[in-house]
C-alpha cells in the first residue's frame, strides 16, 4: 500500500511538472507568420525621418503586439505625427455604418482628427497644411463594396494634387489572394462603395490596389508601399498568426469577412442582411420567409464550400427591427472553394422565386451599386438561369485578370 501511495505521489509530482512545463511553453507568445507593413516601417522609419506625418487609420491599425499605430507614431522620436484622418466608422471605430463622422480633437493625443466620411471624403488643402507625408494603415476586407479603399484612393488624389508623398502600410487580404470573383464595376454605377472597375472580390491587398489605382486610373501620386514579409496569396487570415480587429461594427469576425461578398448583396433587397443581430451577414431573412423551405432549397443547390441552416432571429435595428424574422444562417465550410458571387446571386434568386409576391429589390436601386451594374438585377427579375448570369460575370472577370496581374507583389 505504501509503495502504491508513493507511486501516486511521484506520478502527481511528475504530472505537476508537466503542467508547469506546458504553462511555461504557453507563456511565450507565438510569433506571427506574417510581418505587417507597420512593423517593418517601425523597424526602419527612414522614409518618415524628420517629417510631419498625417495618418489615415482606424482601430485595425495595430502592430503584431496589438499596439495602435496612433500610439506608435505619437511616441516616435524619428518623426512628428501632426494630424489624424478618419474613414467611415471613425478613427476609433465608434460610428455605425453610413453615420456621418465629424471632425474633432482626439482625446488621447490632442491632435486634430479630420473626417473623411461626411461632407468631405477627400482631404482638403487646409487639412494637409501641417503634413509632409500621408500614411494609410487600415485593414481591408477584400470586397469591392467597402469604403476604406476609396478613402485611400481619394487621399492619394489629394496627396498628388498637393505634392505630398503617400505611403501605404500593407496588410493581408483576409479572404486570401487567389480567388477573384464577381462582376467588374461598370463606371456608370460608380459610387463611394465602388469607385473603380474592379471585381466584387478582387483578391488583392490594399498595397496592390493602391498601385493599381495609382497607375490604371491616373492618380499619379508619389506612392510607396511598405510590403509585408511572409504573406502568401494562399493564406486566409487565420493562417497569418496575426490578431484580428473587426474592421467595422458589423464585421466582427473572419467568418463575417468570408461570407460578406455573397450576403452583402442583400443590402439591396428587402431581406435583412443580419444587421442588428450578433451575426451580421451570416443571418439572412425576412418575416415572410419560410425558414426550412428556404434552407432546403439552398442546400439542394449543392453550392461549393457553403451550407445553410434554417434560422429565426429578431434584429434590434435596421431592417425588420423588433420583428421575428425567418431565413437562414450561412456557413462558409471551405473558404478556398466558396464561390461568393454564385452563392449571393443564388440566394437572392431563390428568395425571389419562392416568394415572388413579397420579395423586392429596394426602391433606391442600391443593388446596382453593390453589383456594379444593372444586368444582375434585371436578369434575376426576368428569370434568367443562374449559369447565364454567371457566364456574363465570368467574362468580365477574365478580362480584368491580366490587368490585376501587373500589380501583384506577393506569390
Amino acid at each position: 500500500m505504501k509503495k502504491w501511495i508513493g507511486g501516486m505521489a511521484a506520478l502527481t509530482l511528475l504530472s505537476t511538472s508537466i503542467v508547469l512545463l506546458d504553462a511555461d511553453a504557453k507563456s511565450e507568445p507565438k510569433k506571427p507568420k506574417v510581418e505587417l507593413g507597420v512593423d517593418r516601417l517601425m523597424e526602419n522609419p527612414d522614409i518618415l525621418k524628420g517629417k510631419r506625418v498625417g495618418l489615415i487609420t482606424n482601430p485595425t491599425g495595430i502592430n503584431a503586439e496589438r499596439t495602435s499605430i496612433v500610439d506608435l507614431f505619437d511616441q516616435s522620436d524619428d518623426f512628428e505625427l501632426t494630424a489624424l484622418y478618419g474613414p467611415e466608422h471613425g478613427v476609433r471605430g465608434d460610428a455605425q455604418a453610413g453615420s456621418t463622422v465629424s471632425s474633432y480633437i482626439d482625446e488621447v493625443t490632442g491632435l486634430p482628427v479630420y473626417s473623411l466620411y461626411g461632407a468631405t471624403k477627400k482631404p482638403t488643402p487646409d487639412m494637409l497644411e501641417d503634413v509632409d507625408v500621408l500614411v494609410f494603415d487600415i485593414q481591408d476586407v477584400g470586397t469591392r463594396y467597402y469604403t476604406y479603399i476609396y478613402t485611400m484612393a481619394y487621399a492619394m488624389e489629394a496627396a498628388a494634387e498637393n505634392g505630398i508623398p503617400f505611403v501605404v502600410l500593407d496588410r493581408p487580404n483576409p479572404q486570401g489572394g487567389l480567388r477573384v470573383d464577381g462582376p467588374v464595376l461598370d463606371p456608370d454605377y460608380a459610387s463611394f462603395i465602388g469607385l473603380y472597375p474592379i471585381p466584387l472580390k478582387h483578391g488583392m491587398t490594399v498595397g496592390e490596389l493602391a498601385q493599381l489605382f495609382n497607375s490604371e486610373y491616373h492618380i499619379q501620386a508619389d506612392l510607396e508601399v511598405v510590403k509585408m514579409k511572409g504573406w502568401k496569396r494562399s493564406m486566409m487570415y487565420e493562417d497569418t498568426g496575426l490578431p484580428f480587429v473587426m474592421p467595422s461594427p458589423n464585421m466582427p469576425t473572419t467568418d463575417t469577412v468570408n461570407v460578406y461578398p455573397a450576403t452583402g448583396l442583400f443590402e439591396g433587397t428587402n431581406l435583412s442582411e443580419g444587421r442588428g443581430t450578433t451575426k451580421p451577414f451570416q443571418l439572412i431573412g425576412a418575416p415572410y420567409i419560410q425558414a426550412h423551405e428556404y434552407a432546403k432549397e439552398l442546400n439542394d443547390l449543392d453550392l461549393p464550400g457553403v451550407a445553410f441552416r434554417a434560422a429565426s432571429f429578431t434584429p434590434t435595428f435596421s431592417k425588420h427591427a423588433g420583428k421575428l424574422t425567418h431565413g437562414v444562417e450561412v456557413y462558409v465550410t471551405d473558404p478556398t472553394r466558396f464561390e461568393s458571387t454564385k452563392t449571393g446571386i443564388a440566394m437572392i434568386q431563390t428568395a425571389h422565386d419562392l416568394y415572388p409576391d413579397d420579395f423586392a429589390f429596394l426602391a433606391n436601386d442600391f443593388i446596382t451599386k453593390l453589383t456594379g451594374n444593372a444586368y444582375v438585377k434585371d436578369m434575376i427579375l426576368e428569370g434568367a438561369p443562374l449559369d447565364e448570369i454567371l457566364t456574363k460575370i465570368e467574362d468580365e472577370r477574365d478580362a480584368f485578370l491580366p490587368i490585376r496581374k501587373d500589380y501583384l507583389m506577393y506569390k
